[in-house]
């Protein structure tokens, strides 16, 4: 089963070693880092699940952390606080964070808040073309959210994360042609090559796990020279 990964920036010690323990305890792939320099790098290169982000890093405010995130990424930011200050985080959500969480906090309750963040990112792409669950089904082909896995006639089309993670942002936005760029920046990140071959060679292992006939694809049409687009029907 693949493991949601999530980046933890916190500058606190203490705090960052018993956050990454607890969440991976509970089965998350988690990269843990204490300044902003860091948060920015690995952001870039691993392009997380999700962004746990301290308002204070070793290096600068988090804020800066937030922008540069919000420049070219959607993905879920809960804003991790020390005190109420209602300007700071006024700033956080105008600049894009999804929720924020006070010290002292409990482990179950931003447990919880992790989930209900990963939830609500696949909702609210989906809901863009009237889904509203955690899954997306057209024809015999189902890509589940929340189980990381997309079926073909009910049985497991096995794919890898990358692979996953293609289908699934096609799927948030079926109907809808995405660019090659644009797919290679939310999967690989802004400094990713935008040379297309690595996209092409995911996709077609993808056609060969889902398809009938991948000369003529019923889920996932090429769109020449802009894209990919995923049926809606």
């Amino acid at each position: 089963m693949f493991k949601r990964k999530i980046l933890l920036a916190e500058s606190d010690h203490d705090i960052r070693v018993a956050l990454e323990n607890e969440l991976v305890a509970r089965g998350y792939d988690v990269i843990a880092v204490h300044n902003g320099r860091m948060a920015k790098e690995i952001a870039e290169s691993h392009c997380p699940d999700l962004v746990l982000l301290s308002s204070v890093l070793a290096d600068e405010d988090g804020l800066s952390v937030l922008r540069m995130l919000r420049s070219w990424s959607c993905v879920p930011v809960i804003w991790l606080v020390s005190e109420a200050d209602e300007r700071e985080i006024d700033r956080a959500l105008e600049i894009g964070a999804n929720d924020c969480i006070f010290r002292p906090y409990g482990m179950t309750e931003l447990m919880s808040r992790i989930k209900i963040a990963l939830r609500d990112h696949v909702s609210d792409g989906a809901a863009k073309d009237g889904v509203h669950s955690s899954r997306y089904q057209v024809g015999s082909l189902v890509i589940d959210y929340d189980r990381y896995r997309a079926y073909v006639a009910g049985k497991d089309a096995l794919l890898t994360q990358n692979e996953f993670r293609i289908v699934a942002l096609l799927g948030k936005f079926a109907g809808k042609v995405l660019s090659y760029d644009y797919i290679i920046r939310q999967l690989w990140g802004p400094n990713a090559q935008s040379d297309n071959q690595i996209l092409r060679v995911n996709m077609a292992n993808i056609r060969r796990k889902i398809e009938k006939n991948t000369s003529h694809p019923r889920y996932i049409i090429t769109v020449s020279g802009v894209g990919y687009l995923m049926a809606d029907e």
